[in-house]
């Protein structure tokens, strides 16, 4: 099975050709455009409008932060991905333990979900402020920009990338001709990036803007995208990558942060001057703009950059929904399947609460997918960072005790404050179940529980598992004593057979391994539909040939002097194999690796994995 990362895009664009800079650097634009549209997603307007319009200019110092701690983990993730050619999910499969990394996976699977909720009820709601589509119906329309996706990944990844760039110009166009309609007080606003205090309300928005900003599902999209790139495979050429990625990630991201400072401050000089503090609704805010701004267009142009923002969201939600399932599960499907998977999660809880609760419920469904959002970054962050610093596998391009304290720093500052919101959005919780204890008791106080503790050893793990390398592997351990040997002897032997050119390897490897009072037991499993319904009493044509078969093999291998014994199993491989050879007790199994590729190297690798963790002796694979 490949290893690639988005393997149908993967190297699909090549910047080794002898070209100017200019050139390269214009082949080298594209991964982190369509990272940044997670940063001014719908969920982002959310925080930004509430900010602007309950505390005017003063948190454009906390927009200036986040971006900056949002440039330095991309830029590492960017680093994993051009290094080591893994994408942040390859890698932590790599890294952790299954009993880590299943948590893991569906922890980052929940966020991507959350995100696309996000953005499929910002597109919605710019359908339903622009059209006049009722909610319901703009969710269902949001289900078929999949079928985009497909056809612009058919056509080469530069076409999801113009489209992408073009959808973040429409957005950044939109507000800045708001921002040149709302006039605000730019000595205000430059007051607003010099950091200031923050009351408990402040706070909150602030945690929510830092929460809503760095998202986690972009730290394993950028370390993909990047591989889209065919590099050289010496250390210039990677330091290049490297260089022309941080400039690709420094111009998208300071693109994103303007959009948001832009409509913070749209929010501030059109609401907080006017008296109106408490808009924290999209909704909300597109209907006062009008009547506060006298300009008809302004409500219009806010529609279609909400739009724009939706839909350009979705298209990276769903790709990064694709490489966490291939690089947490190494499981590849249908990338149509995928993406409807993806969506339908986001779609099916966003139609019921409209449908059941009402359409004014849709605020309170964008800031608990922020919730979500909050909670799964650090399970994504610190294992980043690890990565990047570990020797063992950057080599020169681990980074420099300066980047890795600054990346810890972010770090503590992103975990401190969204547990912070975590436990405040619990206080709310524990109010509104007052009459539900035992929900609040026993499901959301110890998933909490549970959740913090995946993140303190998935925080350690890597330390201790980097430390037993260096006390055990460098250079390669200490020899131990070794007492006198004796050839090993196996007088049970188990073959498992096919009836294909793989036959003759195994029986003669199985041979080799015995003495001369050694048992042999030939094994072939039926799996035919007929087998794993009535297993032994079947008598199909399959069985009989395969019993025939054989035979035929025992019947040569007894004439050449063997003790030969022929086993017939039923039903799954792995399951009926260590059945049998469990019962005979055979103290070796000699299985072929069939040399496989694709689709049967799936199954019979698979079943190999399987059947060597079921039966209780060694197995020989040949």
């Amino acid at each position: 099975m490949s290893t690639r990362s988005l393997e149908e895009v993967h190297g699909t664009i090549d910047t080794t050709g002898n070209m100017n800079w200019w050139r390269r650097f214009i082949l080298f634009i594209g991964p982190a455009f369509l990272v940044c549209v997670g940063y001014m997603d719908p969920g982002n307007w959310a925080t930004d409008i509430a900010g602007g319009s309950k505390y005017g200019y003063q948190l454009l110092w906390v927009l200036l932060l986040s971006n900056l701690i949002a440039l330095l983990l991309q830029s590492l993730s960017a680093r994993l991905g051009i290094v080591r050619g893994r994408d942040l999910a390859q890698a932590s499969r790599e890294t952790y333990p299954a009993l880590i990394n299943l948590p893991l996976y569906v922890l980052a699977e929940i966020a991507i979900a959350a995100c696309d909720l996000a953005e499929v009820l910002g597109m919605a709601i710019g359908l339903n402020l622009l059209f006049h589509i009722p909610l319901l119906w703009g969710v269902g329309i949001a289900v078929f920009d999949t079928f985009i996706i497909l056809y612009l990944q058919q056509k080469g990844m530069r076409y999801m990338e113009l489209l992408v760039f073009s959808l973040v110009s429409i957005i950044g166009l939109c507000f800045l001709v708001e921002v040149f309609f709302s006039r605000p007080d730019w000595t205000d606003v430059v007051h607003g990036f010099a950091p200031s205090g923050l009351s408990e309300g402040a706070l909150y928005i602030a945690i929510g803007i830092i929460g809503a900003t760095v998202m986690p599902h972009n730290l394993y999209l950028h370390s993909s995208l990047v591989q889209t790139r065919r590099n050289g495979t010496d250390a210039a050429s990677t330091k290049r990558a490297i260089k022309y990625n941080f400039w690709d990630s420094a111009i998208a991201l300071n693109l994103a942060f303007f959009v948001n400072a832009f409509i913070l401050i749209v929010a501030a000089a059109v609401f907080h001057t006017k008296g109106y503090h408490e808009v924290m609704d999209i909704q909300d805010a597109h209907s006062l703009l009008e009547p506060l701004m006298g300009r008809s267009l302004a409500p219009i142009i806010f529609a279609v950059a909400l739009i724009a923002s939706g839909q350009s969201s979705t298209i990276t939600g769903t790709l990064a929904g694709q490489i966490v399932m291939e690089g947490y599960l190494d499981l590849r499907i249908a990338p149509w399947l995928r993406r409807l998977i993806t969506r339908g999660i986001a779609v099916v809880p966003a139609m019921l609460v409209i449908y059941f609760m009402g359409e004014d419920k849709v605020s309170a469904m964008l800031i608990f997918s922020q919730v979500l959002l909050s909670l799964q970054l650090g399970f994504a962050v610190i294992p980043l960072i690890h990565f990047v610093s570990d020797k063992r596998t950057m080599g020169d391009f681990a980074i420099g005790t300066v980047v890795r304290v600054l990346a810890w720093l972010s770090a503590l500052i992103i975990v401190g404050l969204n547990l912070k919101l975590i436990l405040d959005t619990m206080k709310d919780w524990r109010e509104s179940l007052a009459d539900y204890p035992v929900v609040y008791y026993s499901i959301l106080i110890p998933g909490i529980g549970l959740a913090l503790l995946l993140l303190i050893v998935s925080t350690i793990y890597p330390l201790l598992r980097r430390k037993h390398h260096e006390q055990t592997a460098l250079p390669h351990g200490y020899a131990h004593e070794l007492p006198v040997m004796h050839k090993m002897e196996y007088t049970d032997i188990a073959i498992c057979l096919d009836f294909s050119a793989s036959d003759l390897k195994a029986i003669r490897h199985g041979l080799s391994q015995g003495g001369g009072n050694s048992k042999y037991y030939l094994i072939h499993i039926v799996e035919s539909a007929n087998a794993r319904a009535v297993g032994a009493e079947t008598r199909d044509y399959e069985t009989l040939e395969d019993w025939k078969n054989l035979q035929e093999y025992g019947q040569k291998l007894r004439a050449q002097g063997y003790m030969v014994e022929e086993k017939l199993g039923f039903g799954r491989t792995d399951v009926a194999i260590a059945k049998i050879v469990n019962d005979l007790q055979a103290s070796l199994l000699v299985i072929g690796s069939h040399g496989h590729a694709g689709l049967a190297d799936i199954i019979y690798g698979e079943t190999i994995q399987a059947v060597r963790h079921k039966v209780k002796c060694p197995v020989l694979i040949v």
